[in-house]
């Protein structure tokens, strides 16, 4: 069971293996079918018994199977979409929305651009949850430029110089970004005793690689951990934001494993993300702000209001 944005879903998997998910609403009056016991090989009804699949088909309702006005195949539960990569599965309260905004379109080219990061085989070492005083727009916009490194993250750009020459601007993140002469990775001194994923290039061992996608997962890619964001809106000025730190999981395994160099130094990047986020929001929160200007280093946090005002259409 998983409660997203105001809605209770079930997450299943059918006796094929495959993921499914649909809201947890009764299609008889409406009951919730589950209030977070485990589902096992269908989902019954406290109310009047009425009997799911794990595929969400309506299989029975006591005294009315014979009743020819219920058409079962008419009443299974509403669906969520739900699509799987990297690891990650991804849902959609909406699945019979506008096909434009297929899940394919939302990856973009970016899955080609991480291929030879392990993704779907790397394991959780180590999570951090923060309750950040801002939009999740404005998180988003903050992640999506260096702009405000040189300011706001001196230790970052020690251990990566790029991201304070000319405001951030030019980064080829595509290639990834290079580290300082000796660094590879995000830590204090820039190196780690893991080893790199298997199968990076020459390139991706030494540099440090950052997606986006839309509306809410961050993705900064080292040579030997990936740290996952994963955006929840909580209010208009709030938001909470969960770090997974994953690692392969030969290493996980390893006697005497410790994340702490990657968690410790990500942790401080964070919490001086998030402080400065805060600001915007209480800036933004004057009478006196209408909108504010996109300086030339800043066109990828543009995107993010391209990505709302497709959806919001006309206005």
């Amino acid at each position: 069971m998983l409660d997203l944005l105001g809605e209770s879903l079930l997450l299943v998997r059918t006796k094929e293996g495959k993921l499914k998910a649909h809201y947890n609403v009764c299609r008889h009056r409406g009951a919730r079918l589950c209030s977070g016991d485990a589902v096992t090989t269908s989902i019954r009804c406290p109310y009047h018994a009425w009997t799911y699949g794990l595929d969400g088909r309506l299989l029975g309702a006591p005294f009315l199977n014979q009743d020819p006005a219920l058409k079962q195949e008419e009443f299974s539960l509403h669906p969520v979409g739900i699509a799987l990569w990297g690891g990650f599965f991804f849902l959609n309260l909406w699945p019979a929305g506008p096909v434009g905004r297929a899940f394919a379109g939302a990856l973009g080219s970016m899955p080609e651009r991480v291929r030879r990061y392990p993704l779907e085989s790397l394991v959780t070492g180590h999570r951090i949850v923060y309750d950040v005083a801002a939009n999740w727009k404005v998180v988003a916009e903050n992640y999506n430029e260096c702009y405000h490194c040189a300011g706001v993250h001196p230790e970052l750009c020690e251990v990566v110089p790029a991201f304070k020459e000319k405001g951030g601007a030019g980064l080829d993140w595509e290639h990834g970004i290079p580290h300082r002469d000796g660094a590879f990775t995000f830590t204090k001194n820039g190196t780690t005793a893991r080893a790199p994923f298997a199968g990076l290039s020459d390139e991706e061992k030494v540099r440090h690689k950052g997606e986006l996608v839309y509306p809410n997962l961050f993705l900064s890619l080292s040579p030997d951990h990936v740290a996952a964001f994963l955006l929840t809106p909580e209010a208009p000025d709030r938001t909470r934001v969960v770090c997974e730190f994953l690692f392969d999981a030969a290493e996980v395994a390893r006697p005497g494993f410790d994340p702490s160099d990657a968690v410790e130094f990500w942790d401080l990047i964070n919490r001086q993300d998030w402080a400065i986020c805060g600001e915007v929001q209480r800036g933004m929160s004057s009478r006196v702000h209408r909108f504010g200007y996109y300086a030339p280093m800043e066109d990828q946090s543009l995107d993010i209001r391209r990505y709302v005002l497709e959806r919001l259409g006309e206005v």
